[in-house]
């Protein structure tokens, strides 16, 4: 039988209730702990339906209820069934907007250097201190698991973590939660000794998984992605006598190819949590080293849950500064109303 919402709801309250205490759980706990507004008359009908359902038991007269089996399975496989379909929404969702970004920037980038006679670049937008949304741990076979890890901006990773035993569907689930209790909405900087400690202390004898995942999460949080970046207007340098001789014209232009230098530059631009206005920098001020006869104009743009990215002007040191900014500022006010509109 398919329980309605009331039932299931009352049965996650129990289940979740009693996860946190190892106590029975009563009508009047449910009363307060669920927003449905019920008396605890009517909680207790519904906890009699679930008890002859054979999801809840009474461990002995006059205690309150605990999950059986059955209860425990149907829990897991809702909850299992709401985070993969809220993961694949994510995913697909991901992938539309990527291709929407990828296309906007790159016209933005063209745009910048058409508008501006100079070399333009912008960086695609990437999460900044990000924390952790939430993880999901689920059975691949008897000695896998699965970590699902969604951080800020809904990025999400997934790590094979192996175990020395099979786990249980209560044990796989107590280990969700307590997980996701403790870490969910923390960064990395925030996850510290003290807390891992405790964690694995909880955990008993899966404290070692506890490890794993906590090691996972920090490679999530601080996963360094090949930083996209996109250029324009590269051409544009041998406009000008003092950057198009042979030696500084290839230094740049191969700054522009490999793009190893502006990926240290955005990250530097990045980096500075106070850096939310135009940054100039002239001749030898320039971070990169290809760059000392130019001078480097960037300004970073923000889409929201933190994620950030570098729009940027590379020109000779005699640059039409006023129109650069006044483009750079046109651009960011752009992007994020196309974005807020999206």
């Amino acid at each position: 039988m398919e329980l309605d919402n009331r039932k299931m709801t009352i049965l996650k309250a129990i289940i979740r209730n009693y996860l946190e205490t190892g106590e029975p759980v009563g009508s009047r706990t449910i009363s307060k702990y669920t927003d449905l507004n019920l008396s605890s008359a009517t909680i207790r009908n519904e906890m009699a339906d679930l008890e002859e359902l054979g999801y809840i038991m009474q461990p002995h007269t006059s205690a309150g209820r605990i999950p059986s089996d059955k209860g425990y399975r149907l829990y897991v496989d809702e909850m299992m069934k709401e985070k993969e379909q809220e993961v694949e929404e994510m995913k697909v969702m991901l992938l539309e907007k990527k291709d929407k970004m990828d296309h906007l920037l790159k016209q933005a980038a063209k745009v910048l250097a058409d508008n501006t006679n100079y070399a333009a670049m912008i960086s695609a937008p990437a999460v900044h201190r990000n924390k952790l949304k939430f993880i999901q741990l689920s059975r691949v076979d008897a000695k896998k698991l699965l970590a699902v890890i969604v951080v800020e901006g809904n990025m999400i990773k997934n790590n094979i973590l192996h175990v020395k035993e099979a786990l249980d569907d209560e044990t796989l689930l107590k280990l969700n939660m307590l997980l996701n209790t403790n870490l969910n909405g923390l960064s990395i900087e925030d996850i510290n000794l003290g807390m891992i400690a405790a964690l694995k202390q909880k955990a008993g004898i899966h404290s070692e998984i506890i490890s794993e995942v906590i090691d996972a999460v920090a490679e999530a949080i601080r996963a360094d992605e090949d930083l996209e970046i996109y250029t324009s207007g590269t051409n544009n340098i041998f406009r000008y006598p003092e950057l198009s001789d042979g030696q500084r014209a290839s230094e740049i232009i191969s700054t522009f190819e490999e793009k190893q230098q502006l990926t240290e530059l955005v990250h530097d631009t990045l980096a500075d949590e106070n850096n939310t206005g135009i940054q100039v920098y002239i001749g030898e001020e320039t971070p990169m080293t290809n760059m000392k006869d130019c001078s480097v104009v960037t300004v970073t743009y923000e889409l929201g849950s933190g994620m950030k990215g570098t729009i940027g002007v590379i020109g000779p040191k005699r640059m039409d500064y006023e129109k650069v900014v006044d483009a750079l500022k046109t651009l960011k006010n752009q992007m994020d109303k196309i974005y807020d509109n999206d």
